[in-house]
């Protein structure tokens, strides 16, 4: 069983990084060097982004479909390319678009289509969990 950060790290984050890198290069004509030191990744890293060998083609689709994701990481990518390099501000952003996709439940979409087996009391268990947001214990 995959717990949410794994989800987080594994799946959801390099998708957010393909779309910014995408966003970046395209819409902003930001060369994969700059892009690289923005995000703190190498610039192999933000090739493969871009060429859409990182991050899940299909989650990428998913999270753009989301208005409230779509908008969130609008923002984010003008914050970056109007500073040109990953601020306070960016980073804020960032964590409060990953922690709208846990507590809107986004991301228990992206853990089912990873794993369709996930027993209904521990998913259960989880979901209540992401609804009583950060610092909940249990």
């Amino acid at each position: 069983m995959l717990l949410p950060a794994e989800i987080e790290s594994k799946s959801l984050i390099p998708a957010l990084r393909a779309i910014i890198a995408k966003d970046l290069a395209k819409k902003h004509n930001i060369c994969e060097d700059k892009i690289s030191q923005m995000l703190g990744v190498t610039q192999a890293a933000i090739s493969n982004y871009i060429r859409g060998i990182r991050g899940n083609p299909e989650l990428i689709e998913k999270l753009l479909a989301e208005k409230q994701v779509a908008s969130m990481i609008t923002d984010i990518c003008d914050n970056l390319a109007s500073d040109n390099a990953y601020t306070p501000s960016s980073l804020s952003k960032f964590i409060g678009l990953c922690n709208y996709i846990k507590s809107s439940l986004i991301i228990c979409d992206i853990h089912h289509n990873l794993e369709s087996n996930i027993d209904d009391k521990v998913c259960k268990e989880c979901e209540n969990m992401l609804l009583k947001g950060p610092g909940s214990v249990y």
